[in-house]
């Protein structure tokens, strides 16, 4: 069920109606609901039945500590792609030996800081980083478990900027690659293969990219075993994707059940990352309309809530329901829905009829992934509060920043600088 819905023409989310978390919280403020949280996770792990498997959830796509926490108490390991996120799983109670380490440019000093805290795995992205691995593994006293992350040169058919399964991105080694890779690491003493890795994006709302990516590598695990290498585990990533406007992704339960029968002849752990499923319809970033201003072409609703509260619609031009929290208070209009930032982009809906007036609230929906963790202070703009709501309850999980928060890092050596010239 959504956890966001309308009674008596007032918008909730799950019992605590959106304007009361306005009149209690401010605005602009990202909401969730902790029960979504908690199904969404749970769809994917009891999809698995008794195969046995790890959901690593994806912290990128939402790294607050109490949504951490949460999963953690579920059970949940974590997919992480710096030393941040990796403080942050621990700091929320996760298990480091439930975490896997992605991303292509780790430092020595996050290798190190996760060799220390005895993660379960590292995902290899290139010769250089496993070679660099190893040294530090050698220097520490201790084996590296890794992976080797694949490209398998698929097409998840997502936007262009969330693609990473092909050969043109960043991401992973190709097949050849892999298997260079693969001979070079048997003969480093202080790296412990254990498994295979891939990703091929986000937002994925099919299961044949999934499917055709797992028989790719498949095929390719087939080969290495002939030359003597075994595994412990497959990791076939995340990128399960949600409905944001028309696309109809596969359930939780659907993608996982495609995989088990993917794999339905191999004994290996399954590994899957999922992020944006567990936590995207989760959320809403609440925002008020400042102020309505037509002009000879348009109307415009401009929210207190910027680009910098929520990065994604002048990102990757993503579209998000916009719904105002009192459905009654006036009657719907053509408009924009745009923010304060000094940019052109600062847009978070065009063309959308909303009935809204100055003072009004919005709800811009689907927001739990990617919007926090991608907001930033342009113009000097505080980020806001984050709150949940459970059962008939909510939050603060995150304080609203303020505005002498944004430059403390900067007053202190000014005033040095002026008493020593002084």
């Amino acid at each position: 069920m959504d956890p966001f819905h309308y009674r008596k023409g007032l918008l909730y989310c799950e019992d605590i109606s959106l304007d009361m978390i306005a009149k209690k919280y401010g605005t602009p403020c990202y909401v969730y609901s902790k029960n979504a949280i908690r199904d969404n996770y749970l769809a994917h792990k009891q999809a698995f039945g008794t195969r046995e498997h790890l959901i690593a959830y994806a912290v990128k796509a939402n790294s607050n500590l109490a949504i951490l926490q949460l999963l953690a108490s579920l059970g949940s390991g974590f997919d992480i792609v710096s030393g941040g996120e990796l403080l942050r799983v621990l700091a929320a109670g996760g298990d480091p030996r439930k975490i896997v380490f992605s991303g292509v440019a780790k430092t020595s000093e996050e290798i190190a800081l996760a060799l220390t805290h005895n993660i379960f795995c590292f995902n290899v992205e290139s010769i250089p980083e496993i070679i660099r691995i190893n040294d530090l593994a050698k220097g520490l006293g201790k084996t590296a478990p890794v992976s080797i992350r694949i490209n398998p040169d698929i097409d998840a058919r997502s936007h262009p900027y969330m693609s990473t399964g092909l050969k043109e991105n960043k991401f992973g080694l190709s097949l050849k690659s892999a298997m260079e890779t693969l001979e070079l690491a048997k003969n480093l003493p202080h790296i412990q293969i254990l498994g295979i890795d891939y990703h091929i994006g986000s937002q994925v709302t099919s299961l044949s990219p999934f499917s055709s990516a797992f028989q790719c590598i498949e095929r390719f695990i087939q080969k290495l075993e002939k030359k003597g290498f075994s595994f412990s585990h497959i990791d076939v990533g995340g990128g399960l994707g949600i409905t944001y406007q028309e696309e109809r992704p596969p359930t939780p339960e659907e993608w996982v059940h495609s995989l088990l029968f993917c794999a339905k002849g191999r004994k290996e752990t399954l590994i899957i990352e999922p992020g944006r499923s567990i936590v995207g319809n989760a959320g809403i970033l609440l925002t008020r309309v400042e102020y309505l201003k037509k002009s000879e072409e348009r109307t415009f609703a401009i929210v207190d809530a910027g680009m910098n509260d929520l990065l994604r619609p002048a990102l990757y031009q993503a579209w998000h329901d916009i719904n105002p929290v009192n459905e009654s208070s006036s009657k719907e209009i053509c408009m924009d829905v745009v923010g304060p930032v000094c940019e052109s982009s600062d847009t978070f809906g065009k063309d959308r009829m909303i009935a809204a007036q100055e003072k009004d609230l919005l709800a811009i929906r689907d927001v739990g992934a990617y919007g926090f963790p991608m907001a930033s202070n342009y113009n000097t703009r505080p980020r806001p509060a984050e709150v949940w709501v459970d059962e008939g309850t909510s939050s603060l999980i995150r304080r609203r920043e303020t505005l002498e928060s944004l430059f403390a890092g900067e007053l202190d050596l000014i005033r040095n600088q002026s008493a020593h010239q002084r």
